[in-house]
């Protein structure tokens, strides 16, 4: 089966690529790096010929909110309208748990657009819905630092390997369209003030995480259950301790405890 991945060079992208070539399928990563450009439609006509699945796992380069909005409507108007005329017969697209409760920004009224666009055009479709990366952690303790402080709110998050998101994506596009929403997150819940704690320590970073209810996430207000799955959710397979001591081998897992509040891991 050809299946082309849009942002096919990406983190996510590439991981997806490999593993549906590694199952026997056609997998074309299609990127402005490869002479795909969603936003102008270069190339997109070839790349979608006797396409059977089309996988969008792009993202913008600017998130300020005019241009993310730009990005993600332009970029999935086209896309749905050169997959009409090629006959491609499902649209895969990777969201973000939680889109609808955090529309505060406007990366994700974007996302959201994004999502309806999908919703209310003609082609079968699923829309994967993912928790945070586990590769994104220091990406967050650096948005919110200030001097030597990082404040986060001490809220639910339930994050995942990159690798594991990849896995759940390519799960779905083999599959039949659910023409719905599937989501997917980490094996275990933390609080996330508790999870750059513990992400930082494993660098030996020494900036001092502080738990700040009045602080935001990413700009947005966020209650307890903003971050994490809806019940039903499908879930990874990869922990934070395994996964921390592969990529920052000079922590061991022996450093890590379990906690009965979250049955997540923390220093």
């Amino acid at each position: 089966m050809k299946i082309v991945v849009i942002g096919g060079t990406g983190l996510i992208g590439s991981k997806l690529v490999t593993k549906l070539r590694e199952h026997g399928h056609e997998a074309v990563a299609a990127s402005p790096n490869t002479g795909v450009d969603t936003l102008t439609g270069k190339g997109l006509a070839d790349a979608l010929k006797g396409a059977s699945v089309v996988v969008d796992v792009s993202n913008s380069p600017n998130w300020e909110d005019g241009a993310v909005m730009r990005f993600f409507e332009t970029s999935t108007r086209n896309l749905l309208s050169y997959e009409a005329a090629a006959g491609v017969g499902h649209h895969v697209a990777l969201s973000v748990v939680g889109t609808d409760r955090l529309l505060e920004s406007g990366y994700f009224r974007a996302k959201l657009a994004q999502e309806n666009l999908i919703k209310a055009a003609s082609i079968p479709y699923s829309i994967v819905r993912a928790t945070q990366f586990f590769e994104f952690v220091r990406g967050i303790a650096d948005l919110s630092t200030v001097g030597n402080e990082i404040r986060l709110p001490p809220v639910f998050i339930q994050p995942m390997a990159a690798d594991d998101v990849a896995s759940a994506v390519g799960r779905v596009v083999v599959g039949t369209p659910v023409n719905g929403t599937v989501e997917v997150g980490g094996p275990e819940r933390f609080r996330l003030d508790q999870l750059v704690r513990t992400g930082l320590a494993a660098r030996n970073d020494p900036r001092k995480v502080i738990a700040d209810p009045t602080s935001r996430y990413y700009g947005v207000a966020v209650t307890d259950n903003s971050l994490v799955p809806d019940p039903g959710a499908r879930f990874g397979t990869t922990y934070f301790a395994n996964w921390l001591s592969e990529s920052a081998p000079q922590v061991t897992a022996a450093k890590l405890q379990p906690t009965t509040e979250t049955g997540a891991m923390k220093v």
